[in-house]
């Protein structure tokens, strides 16, 4: 992106304002800062779901203009925080996002092997089981959608912190698994600091500067970084653990009967052939 500048409502300071930033083919970069400040508006921009009012973006050499264009969805894939599975069984959820011929269970299984989600695949009943959305928890939900992720031919995934719901060791585990795949590009929203030191730059927001650069590199320039987001006030504990943290609900806990398809009404269950590409 180039000189991007987005606001709401046409009013007031913009959001993002000229914003350059360059992820090279390959590089998993963790975007952090604190609530409000514009991650979800720069994963908007960066996948294509809005038009920036200034700048310009492209995915690959490809502009984007915002919803519609030609060709973004083969381009990009997003994880929202909410990950929706759908009433059908677990081959149909996971190769949602893989066009042409679908793949032998084999490789529908070793990709449910490296994001870490065997456990859950195989208490379904294998790719052939069902899923009931709502018998499921939000961690069990997000471990289907990284896996739908991770066999997509997409070169971009953009992850909008959809790893909350999973502990440190299941986030890891499965964000290193995204990244490993040859020429894949991970932009991570990032809500733990372990994201951060995985990443091979990381990108700080505050709302009125950006900083950009390895882990290392901006904790010692930002205190924001270190104070703020990681906690720490001390650039010299760089070296120690910051995941000390509960897992919110783990993919082996009892389904919440919450949302289970993005912008539904709670409980809300949709068919494969009901949700269009």
């Amino acid at each position: 992106s180039r000189g991007v500048r987005f606001g709401y409502g046409g009013s007031g300071s913009p959001v993002l304002a000229n914003l350059d930033l360059v992820v090279p083919r390959g590089e998993r970069l963790a975007v952090m800062g604190p609530s409000g400040v514009g991650k979800s508006t720069l994963v908007a921009v960066v996948s294509g779901l809005v038009a920036p009012d200034a700048g310009r973006v492209a995915l690959f050499g490809v502009p984007l203009a915002g919803p519609g264009t030609e060709g973004m969805e083969r381009l990009r894939t997003l994880v929202p925080q909410e990950g929706y599975v759908l009433t059908g069984s677990v081959r149909e959820n996971l190769l949602y996002h893989r066009p042409g011929p679908p793949p032998p269970d084999r490789l529908v299984m070793e990709a449910v092997r490296e994001v870490g989600a065997e456990e859950l695949v195989e208490r379904l009943g294998g790719p052939q089981g069902r899923v009931v959305p709502t018998a499921l928890s939000a961690g069990e939900r997000q471990l289907l959608s990284l896996v739908r992720a991770h066999l997509s031919p997409a070169p971009l995934l953009v992850l909008d912190e959809a790893t909350c719901h999973l502990d440190p060791a299941a986030e890891a585990r499965a964000e290193n698994a995204l990244a490993a795949r040859g020429g894949r590009t991970l932009v991570v929203i990032a809500h733990r600091p372990g994201s951060a030191r995985r990443a091979d730059r990381v990108l700080v927001l505050d709302g009125s500067r950006v900083e950009i650069g390895t882990h290392a590199e901006v904790a010692e320039r930002c205190s924001l970084y270190r104070e703020s987001v990681l906690g720490w006030s001390d650039p010299s504990g760089l070296a120690g653990d910051a995941d000390g943290v509960d897992a919110v609900a783990g993919p082996g806990l009892a389904g919440d009967g919450g949302d289970v398809v993005p912008d539904g009404a709670p409980g809300q269950v949709e068919a494969v052939r009901d949700l269009g590409r």
